[in-house]
C-alpha cells in the first residue's frame, strides 16, 4: 500500500475535497465543503492513508486520531478495533461506510456489528470523513463511539501498477486503470494477495479483489455506479494461553487448533446520484450486497469438550439491501444563511446463521441454525444556520425504527420483535476568533442487538434453562466540547472533552449462542490531535487520547470495563514531494487495560514503530520498502482473560491471559508505476 493516485486539492481552510458524493458535506453554509462541525471530526485525503506502513488493510485508518485497528486471528478475519474507551469488538459501536454502503453486518454469526474491511483497496481511496461521538444525523446504528465514511475515487490521474514482496510470503499484486468512456469515465481495479505470517502453521491466505465503476458529472451533479467482488480463505491462529508459552507447550507464534480458520465472499452493486440547483441538491444512494462467511475458531481448547474439543463453526450467509434519499434546502431567513436537510435511511438482511459444533473443520453437532429478516428505516432532520460571523448552530433529530423476523431451529426462540428511537442531535461553533473555533456538541445514539438475543427465550445448549431477552436497541448520550485552532501556518491543533453514557451494553454472544447482559456505563476523556504541515514536504503528526471508562452503576465485581483502554497515542513524520526521496515513519501506542472488573489482572501496554522510505522517479516508476515493527517489540496485538483448559488439567479450567502477539520484524518492497 505505498503508491497512491495524487489526492484531491485541499480548500483554502486546508479541508481536502472529497471525490466522490458519500463523503463530506456536499453544500454548507460558508462553502462548497461544509466547515468541521466538531472538533473531533475531520476528513482525510487519500493522500494521507496511502503513507502510512501497516500490516493489514484496515490498519489505514489509524489516521484517524485515537483509533486503534488490530487483529487476534486469521488475516481474513474482521480488524478489531479501540476508539474513546471501547473495545469495539469486530465493530459494535463503530459505524463503517464504504462507497455508500454499510460495512458493519447486524445479527452477524460472529458478533453484533461485524466490519470485515479486508476488501478495501487503499489505492483507491478518495477520502475518508469521520465522525466521534453520535452527534451526527446522518449516523444510525453502530455510531455512539464515531463513525467512518470511506470514498473511493471516481477516476485516477493516472494508472497504476504495482507488485509487493516481503517476509512471511506476502506477495501482493494491484492493477488500476480509469478511461474516459461515453460521456463518463470507467474504472477498472483487480487485487491479488497471498500471505502466511510468523506463524507455525501459516496462514496461506489466499484473497482475490475486483473493483468496477462507470461514473458521470460531479459529486454535485452526477451518477456513479459500481461492482465490487472479493474472496478470501485462510488458516487462523487465535489467541493462545500465556501458560501454553511458558510452559513450553508451543511458542510465541505456535497454535492450540492448527484447523481454526475461515473463508468469506462479497459481492457488491451500488449507485449514487446527485442533482443540485439554486435552491440546494438532492442526493440519492442504494446498494445491494451479497455475503458469506465460515469461522472455525476454538477459544477455550477443552473445556466445554475434553473429549473432541471445543471448536464450533460460525456460518453467515446473507442478502441485504438499502439505500438513502436526502435534500438540502439553502435559503436565507432575515438575512440569516439558513439549510434544512431532510433524509431518509432503509436497510433490510436476509439473513441464515448457524453455530456448530465442530472437531477439526468436521461436523458434530447443531446448536442453532436460523433464519432471520431484519429490516430498518430512518428519517433525519436538520437545521443550520449561521447567525453572525462568529456562530453557526445545528438543530436535529433522527428518528428509527426496527423490525425482526427470527425462525430458529429452537421453536421457542423464534418470534417477532420491533422497537425504534428517537434521538436529538445539537450542535453550535463560537468564532472563529484568532482562526480558533470553539465546538459544543450533544447527540443520542444507540446500537441494535443481534435479533436472536431479542427474541429468545430458552439457552440453545440446555433448552430447560431459561435466559435473559436482550433490548433491540440500546440507547446512548454523548456530550463533547473542543477547540480547533489554526493560528500558526501549517498547524492544525484541536482539542476535545468527552462524556458518553450506555444504558446497558447486553451483546448476543456469538461464540456460545447466550445473551449476556452487561451493565450501565460510562466514560469520559480528553482527546488532543495536531497535524503540521512544515513545509510542502514535511508533515508532522501527533495524537493522543485519555479515556477512563467506568460502569456505573455500583457491584461489588468492580467497576472497571473490561478490555476498556486508557490511553492511546500516536506520532509520525512524512516527508516527500513529487520526484525524489519519500518516507514515513510511524509511532502507535496502545496502553495497557483491565481485563476484569477488579482491575486485578491486565493486559501489557503495546508500542510499536512503522517505517517506510523510497524512490520516485521520473519516469513514473518508484520503488520503496516498509519495515514493520522497526524494534522487534515482542508485543501483544490484543489480550483476554477468561478461562480455558488445556489437556490433563483440572476440569473447572484455569483462568489466564490469552493473546496474539504482534508479528517480528518484516520487511516489504514495493515496485510501483504510473502511466
Amino acid at each position: 500500500m505505498t503508491v497512491a493516485p495524487e489526492a484531491p486539492a485541499a480548500t483554502s481552510s486546508g479541508t481536502p475535497n472529497p471525490s466522490a458524493g458519500y463523503v463530506g458535506g456536499v453544500t454548507g453554509i460558508g462553502g462548497a465543503l461544509r466547515p468541521f462541525d466538531a472538533a473531533s471530526a475531520g476528513i482525510i485525503t487519500g493522500a494521507q492513508i496511502n503513507s502510512r506502513p501497516v500490516t493489514r488493510p484496515g490498519e489505514v485508518l489509524e489516521e484517524v486520531p485515537g483509533l486503534i485497528i488490530t487483529q487476534h486471528s486469521g488475516e481474513g478475519k474482521a480488524n478489531q478495533y479501540f476508539l474513546r474507551g471501547f473495545n469495539l469488538d469486530h465493530g459494535t459501536d463503530i459505524a463503517i461506510n464504504v462507497d455508500g454502503m454499510p460495512v458493519n453486518m447486524r445479527t452477524h454469526a460472529h458478533g453484533q456489528g461485524y466490519a470485515d474491511l479486508n476488501f478495501l483497496i487503499p489505492e483507491l481511496v478518495g477520502a475518508v470523513e469521520f465522525h466521534k461521538g453520535p452527534y451526527f444525523v446522518r449516523d444510525g446504528d453502530f455510531a455512539s463511539a464515531g463513525s467512518v465514511r470511506i470514498d473511493y475515487l471516481d477516476k485516477l490521474n493516472r494508472n497504476i501498477a504495482l507488485t509487493t514482496l516481503g517476509s512471511f510470503g506476502l506477495k501482493r499484486a494491484l492493477s488500476a486503470a480509469s478511461a474516459p468512456l461515453g460521456a463518463g469515465n470507467l474504472l477498472v481495479a483487480g487485487e491479488a494477495q497471498t500471505y502466511d505470517g510468523p506463524w507455525v502453521v501459516p496462514d496461506t491466505l489466499r484473497k482475490f479483489n475486483g473493483v468496477v465503476r462507470y461514473s458521470q458529472g460531479t459529486p454535485l451533479d452526477g451518477f456513479a455506479v459500481t461492482g465490487m467482488a472479493y474472496w478470501a480463505k485462510w488458516n487462523a491462529t487465535n489467541q493462545i494461553p500465556e501458560r501454553a508459552v511458558a510452559e513450553g507447550i508451543i511458542g510465541r507464534y505456535g497454535t492450540l487448533d492448527p484447523s481454526d480458520g475461515g473463508d468469506t465472499g462479497r459481492f457488491s452493486l451500488s449507485g449514487r446520484w446527485s442533482q443540485s440547483d439554486d435552491s440546494g441538491i438532492t442526493r440519492a444512494s442504494a446498494y445491494v450486497i451479497r455475503y458469506q462467511m465460515n469461522l472455525w475458531n476454538n477459544f477455550t481448547y477443552f473445556l466445554n469438550d475434553p473429549v473432541n474439543g471445543d471448536q464450533f463453526r460460525q456460518r453467515d450467509s446473507r442478502v441485504l439491501g438499502g439505500g438513502e434519499i436526502s435534500r438540502v434546502f439553502q435559503g436565507d431567513l432575515f438575512g440569516l444563511a439558513i439549510e434544512n436537510e431532510f433524509g431518509v435511511q432503509t436497510r433490510t438482511d436476509d439473513i441464515r446463521v448457524g453455530l456448530f459444533n465442530t472437531t477439526a473443520r468436521q461436523y458434530r453437532s447443531t446448536v442453532l441454525d436460523d433464519r432471520v429478516l431484519e429490516a430498518s428505516a430512518a428519517f433525519y432532520y436538520e437545521n443550520r444556520v449561521r447567525w453572525t460571523d462568529w456562530l453557526r448552530t445545528s438543530v436535529g433529530f433522527r428518528a428509527d425504527g426496527y423490525y425482526a423476523d427470527v425462525r430458529s431451529d429452537t421453536p421457542a426462540n423464534s418470534g417477532r420483535a420491533r422497537d425504534g428511537i428517537v434521538n436529538p442531535k445539537l450542535g453550535a461553533v463560537f468564532g472563529p476568533w484568532r482562526d480558533t473555533e470553539l465546538y459544543v456538541n450533544y447527540g443520542g445514539g444507540f446500537h441494535s442487538n443481534d435479533a436472536r438475543g431479542v427474541t429468545a427465550t430458552v439457552d440453545p445448549v440446555s433448552p430447560l434453562f431459561n435466559v435473559s431477552r436482550s433490548p433491540f436497541l440500546v440507547p446512548s448520550t454523548g456530550y463533547e466540547v473542543g477547540i480547533r485552532n489554526r493560528s500558526i501556518a501549517g498547524l492544525e491543533t484541536s482539542l476535545a472533552l468527552f462524556r458518553l453514557d450506555f444504558a446497558s451494553e447486553n451483546l448476543f454472544q456469538g461464540d456460545t449462542g447466550t445473551t449476556e447482559p452487561s451493565r450501565p456505563t460510562r466514560r469520559f476523556g480528553i482527546e488532543w490531535s495536531n497535524h503540521y504541515a512544515v513545509t510542502p514536504w514535511l508533515a508532522l503528526e501527533g495524537d493522543l487520547t485519555i479515556t477512563n471508562a467506568r460502569f456505573s452503576d455500583r457491584d461489588p465485581v468492580g467497576q472497571r470495563v473490561p478490555e476498556a483502554p486508557t490511553t492511546i497515542a500516536s506520532a509520525g513524520i512524512t516527508f516527500g514531494e513529487g520526484l525524489g526521496w519519500f518516507g514515513s515513519l510511524r509511532f502507535r501506542y496502545f496502553g495497557p487495560r483491565p481485563l476484569i472488573e477488579d482491575n486485578s489482572v491486565r493486559s501489557k501496554p503495546t508500542a510499536l514503530l512503522n517505517g517506510r522510505v523510497g524512490y520516485n522517479f521520473d519516469n513514473g516508476v518508484s520503488l520503496s520498502l516498509d519495515v514493520l515493527n522497526l524494534t522487534n517489540a515482542k508485543a501483544d496485538q490484543i489480550t483476554y482473560y477468561y478461562v480455558s483448559r488445556l489437556p490433563g488439567e483440572d476440569a473447572a479450567g484455569v483462568a489466564d491471559r490469552h493473546f496474539h502477539p504482534v508479528e517480528p520484524t518484516a520487511v516489504r518492497l514495493t515496485l510501483a508505476g504510473r502511466f
